[in-house]
């Protein structure tokens, strides 16, 4: 009978650790944070929304700003902004479908897509939230 009693708390403290080291992979396989340069595809940079360009434009005038990101260069005409991020210059571009709808795309301007992808996530997030205010 204790012959058995061992053996099954054998299996079962195996099984134990057999799960602990499974937590431990999937834990250190996870996805890096979006503070961490990482490659970027190309269709990840763009977005539309719901509101007109000039509303879209001023927006993201205002998402730079609120991420603490440098504004280098802004033309209003054409509907681009060049900031920097940490020495890297990025081009936003503000483009209007139609009267309703715009989108905006992020991109490097040193054409390298290897890049914190939080600088166009916390962006498009900021756009999101404040698409409803009166500019």
């Amino acid at each position: 009978m204790k012959l058995r009693v061992l053996i099954l708390l054998s299996f079962l403290l195996a099984n134990v650790v057999s799960a602990e080291s499974t937590n431990t992979e999937v834990q250190t396989t996870s996805t890096p944070p979006i503070t961490q340069a990482q490659s970027i595809a190309f269709e990840n940079c763009s977005k539309m929304f719901a509101i007109n360009k000039e509303k879209l434009f001023y927006l993201t005038l205002s998402a730079i700003t609120a991420n603490k990101f440098s504004i280098d260069e802004i033309q209003t005409q054409n509907g681009y902004i060049i900031f920097s991020v940490t020495n890297n210059k990025y081009l936003a571009t503000v483009a209007g479908i139609d009267n309703d709808n715009s989108i905006l795309r992020i991109t490097p301007c040193n054409n390298v897509y290897h890049f914190p992808p939080g600088i166009y996530i916390n962006m498009f997030k900021y756009i999101d939230i404040n698409l409803n205010t009166r500019i």
